[in-house]
């Protein structure tokens, strides 16, 4: 295993649980990074928006490469998502994976939830995720069910099978975003890998789930939809003839700095 793929796996054990921001863009990734954050995850939501596409209908294959290209000068360990891998075969899954991977990508978030708003069979993940184990050795694969997400019935059972079948494959962790708080201790039991969930405005803290066993907390789309609240706030407050601002505004040099990550970076 490379030095940055186990780096990346130590941040899923340690106290407290790895806080994974996710970026959507060049100057997000990189304004994260100038936080300090040593790793960052891509938001699908936010990549498909940018690039006016919808979400979750695997229409960003090409975007999610360029951006894994354009951060690569970011001294940062990046996963992206790849929704269901843009493909129905794990072969195409496996190869889209190592693609990212030559990029410097250290994992991905591997998720079943379909368009229709079904779950993919379940056999049909797990090809997917031993086809990009055996492609990517040491590349970490968050497989994501997306049971309480979409809402399917009888989540809890279906959620806990799929953990179980997706650990087995070989996966390096588990997501299950919108699991209920009382159920994360079970999830974290029937798992045996590091366990993912998404941050929940009002919900429980960093330190309460990583008493709970939680490995790792992502914000998903949060940071993207907060940016967006932000600029209408903004323009808002202008058009209204409210006085002040929001706090916490990076400089125009302070972005012009993050932004130097950047230069030359195609000649490198």
């Amino acid at each position: 295993m490379s030095d940055r793929y186990a780096a990346f796996h130590a941040l899923h054990h340690a106290d407290p649980p790895l806080l994974l921001p996710n970026a959507w863009d060049a100057a997000s990734a990189a304004a994260l990074v100038g936080q300090g954050f040593p790793a960052i995850g891509t938001t699908s939501l936010g990549v498909a928006a940018g690039a006016g596409k919808p979400d979750g209908v695997a229409a960003t294959r090409a975007e999610n490469l360029a951006l894994a290209h354009r951060l690569r000068p970011l001294p940062v360990l990046l996963t992206v998502d790849v929704e269901g891998g843009f493909a129905d075969e794990p072969s195409a899954v496996a190869e889209y994976a190592a693609e990212l991977a030559a990029l410097g990508v250290v994992g991905i978030n591997l998720e079943d939830g379909r368009p229709d708003g079904t779950l993919e069979p379940v056999g049909r993940t797990v090809e997917k995720i031993t086809a990009v184990r055996a492609a990517v050795p040491g590349l970490f694969v968050n497989a994501r069910t997306d049971a309480w997400w979409l809402g399917v019935p009888g989540a809890p059972t279906e959620a806990v099978r799929r953990v179980r079948a997706y650990r087995a494959a070989g996966a390096d962790g588990v997501f299950v975003p919108a699991a209920p708080d009382d159920t994360l201790a079970l999830l974290v039991a029937e798992a045996g890998v590091p366990l993912n969930v998404l941050y929940r405005p009002g919900g429980p803290g960093l330190h309460e789930l990583g008493r709970l066993g939680v490995a790792r907390v992502s914000t998903g789309s949060l940071l993207f939809r907060a940016a967006l609240g932000a600029a209408l706030d903004v323009t808002d407050a202008i058009r209204g003839g409210r006085a002040g601002g929001p706090a916490g505004v990076p400089s125009y040099g302070r972005v012009q700095e993050w932004s130097g990550w950047f230069e030359d970076a195609d000649s490198r």
